[in-house]
């Protein structure tokens, strides 16, 4: 089984290439912002404090709180590992704290990250990660145009479609709430400075790392990190 992690910042595509790579290798699609949606606007726990917590976060652009995303994406990805299925995962780890279980600078002893956990599931050779590299003016510019199903999260570009409804399942055609510009900065200096000091610890442990410009048409950036995965 394989574990394949795409990263880089917001708009860079790493959806769209995390579903076609699951799609071509039989994986789990694990998108860790849509999932964690699920669980801020499911209307039940609505009153949960913790739930308020992270939809204010949400809102304004800021990251979710590590160890609540750590034990969400962790109990995901045992029960993948019950079903024997691979996973890529579009939007995780997004923090050193969710990557390694600790923060920056602290020991890391006696502590669990996403890492680790793919590490004792799917060995560490069949570890995987993906760095999609595009400019910041790409990235404003695709996120701002961006439209998603309300239903399945099928992501769609304001000036190539012109849909009400979603083709795949009929749901509302969207604009995400945290997609305006204010958002869209916030996030981006969330990923400078809360993601990108990942990679060099990810380099330092010796995982199969590659960054790929996220710029060519999407078949294309496929076509390089399966040759890569395979």
């Amino acid at each position: 089984m394989k574990a394949i992690m795409i990263m880089g910042p917001q708009g860079s595509g790493k959806g769209t290439q995390a579903e076609l790579i699951a799609k071509k290798l039989d994986l789990f699609h694990f998108d860790t912002g849509q999932y964690l949606r699920a669980i801020l606007y499911d209307p039940a726990p609505k009153n949960d404090k913790i739930i308020q917590r992270e939809r204010k976060l949400n809102e304004a652009g800021m990251l979710s709180t590590p160890s609540w995303v750590l034990k969400i994406v962790i109990r995901a990805v045992k029960e993948m590992v019950v079903l024997k299925k691979g996973v890529v995962f579009s939007g995780s780890p997004r923090t050193f704290y969710e990557a390694f279980g600790y923060k920056e600078g602290e020991s890391s002893k006696n502590k669990i990250g996403l890492t680790d956990i793919l590490n004792k599931y799917y060995d560490k050779k069949n570890v995987f990660i993906f760095i999609l590299d595009i400019p910041l003016k790409e990235s404003i510019k695709r996120i701002s145009a961006r439209l998603s199903c309300s239903v399945c999260g099928s992501p769609f570009m304001a000036q190539k479609y012109k849909l009400e409804s979603c083709p795949f399942c009929g749901g509302k055609i969207i604009r995400r709430k945290d997609d305006n510009i204010k958002s869209i900065m916030e996030r981006l200096n969330e990923y400078n400075n809360r993601t990108k000091p990942i990679f060099a610890e990810l380099k330092k442990r010796k995982y199969k790392i590659f960054k790929i410009d996220g710029a060519p048409a999407p078949y294309k950036i496929h076509k390089t990190i399966i040759g890569k995965v395979k």
